[in-house]
């Protein structure tokens, strides 16, 4: 018998009338075919829970005229409306939630999510099975069941292991690099744990404590004397990863953010200002993109100069005179550019700003490394979290597309638009192969 077959005999055994202990030993051979099931057949099987474990619709119509014709009648108006929300639920969440019996099985769940995710962009009548499982994993997930706990270089070795796997903004080349985000005095980091995920983290945060906000990632991450603790005056929140893709959607980050700022502050009372220093994923792909003179006078510039080698002064000059350029132009990506749906444009800049965050500093050259200088042309932001300002802004935000910004920011928006002379011509330029 084929894995495929195997799972939609496991998915109908499951549906039936059976008890709990079934269900748990049912459930665990279904995740038994699916680990066995070939990748190229996921799709038949997703289809599979789509077409067969759906809304009835006929129930849907009865079930609503029902709960219509009810009228003033409290006691038969609730029995009906109970009936409408049952009979509106796809029978697959009810399936998932029979299957998550078995040992495992959330977490099980949560990988299978991660496989179909890979999937949806050429199989879009798969969207609705993806929306019951971010609707169910958001509950399982939500933070009465979560532990945040701080990580140090004496946690267990295999959890070290899954930092380095899992750092996404920052990749680590090994332990050593771990270390030196771990062990220093002026070094901390934060994690968020699940009991269906072990030791496996659901996401970490990195904290750099420094005198003054950082304009720059280089300093941070490469080896250097560690500052006392009591000389810093800042904690910059500089990595935030996910380690579950299969979590996409439900809201871990914002939590653990604010989690982490009211332990620090606690642990250190003396710390005054509270920031990221963030990327600007979307920005160098929108500058790329836009027609305006100003603009593309500007990245033609930014296509001549090599960030990722140590400047000459020729290139010091350059960059000195292109700064007020560059980071008027990522302040207008990240305050002005929205999606279709109103927010800004810029996936970070959504979530920190969503937050309750306000867009503080525009930095550059600020990440010199090769995905810094892909992503955004080297720029980065920082933004800041202030714990009395974070619901109202927050709100402003979410009710009014409000985009916090402090003064320098704002001013940027109305400056530095001028023209931005053209690079000069190729053999003028100064080679750096």
């Amino acid at each position: 018998m084929t894995p495929l077959t195997r799972l939609m005999d496991a998915c109908t055994e499951l549906m039936s009338d059976i008890g709990e202990a079934s269900m748990r030993n049912v459930g665990d051979g279904l995740l038994r075919a699916y680990r066995e099931l070939p990748a190229d057949r996921r799709v038949e099987f997703f289809t599979h829970l789509v077409e067969s474990y759906g809304v009835d619709p006929q129930r849907v119509e009865r079930a609503y005229a029902a709960w219509a014709a009810t009228g003033r009648d409290t006691a038969r108006a609730a029995a009906a409306e109970i009936e409408l929300v049952d009979a509106v639920e796809p029978r697959r969440q009810k399936l998932f939630r029979r299957i998550n019996h078995a040992p495992g099985a959330t977490h099980a769940l949560t990988e299978l999510r991660s496989d179909l995710r890979a999937l949806l962009a050429d199989h879009p009548h798969l969207r609705s099975l993806d929306h019951d499982l971010h609707h169910l994993l958001g509950s399982w997930f939500n933070r009465g069941f979560l532990r945040m706990e701080e990580v140090t270089w004496d946690s267990p070795g295999e959890l070290l292991d899954h930092l380095i796997r899992y750092e996404q903004v920052h990749p680590m080349a090994g332990l050593d690099e771990l270390r030196r985000r771990l062990q220093p005095a002026d070094r901390r980091m934060y994690a968020f744990f699940h009991p269906a995920t072990g030791i496996r983290p659901l996401i970490f945060v990195e904290v750099a404590l420094t005198r003054g906000v950082p304009a720059d990632i280089a300093p941070i991450l490469r080896p250097g004397p560690a500052l006392s603790v009591t000389e810093a005056d800042t904690a910059v929140l500089y990595s935030i990863s996910n380690c579950l893709d299969g979590l996409a959607g439900v809201s871990l980050g914002s939590l653990l953010i604010k989690h982490v700022i009211d332990e620090v502050g606690d642990a250190l009372p003396h710390l005054s200002t509270f920031v990221t220093l963030s990327p600007i994923p979307g920005f160098r792909r929108w500058l790329d993109a836009q027609d305006d003179p100003h603009l593309r006078g500007l990245r033609h510039r930014l296509a001549a100069l090599d960030l990722t080698q140590e400047p000459d002064r020729d290139d010091t000059a350059e960059v000195d005179e292109l700064r007020p350029h560059v980071v008027a132009a990522a302040a207008r990506y990240i305050c002005l550019v929205k999606d279709d749906s109103g927010r800004p444009h810029d996936r970070v800049a959504r979530f920190h700003l969503s937050n309750g965050a306000e867009a503080w500093r525009l930095n550059w050259p600020a990440d010199c490394s090769a995905n810094g200088i892909t992503q955004s042309y080297g720029a980065m932001v920082n933004y800041r979290y202030e714990p009395a300002e974070l619901e109202p802004r927050h709100e402003r935000f979410v009710r009014h597309g409000t985009v916090a910004s402090s003064d320098a920011v704002t001013d940027l928006l109305t400056t530095h638009s001028g023209s931005c002379r053209p690079a000069p011509p190729s053999n003028e330029r100064k080679s750096h192969q």
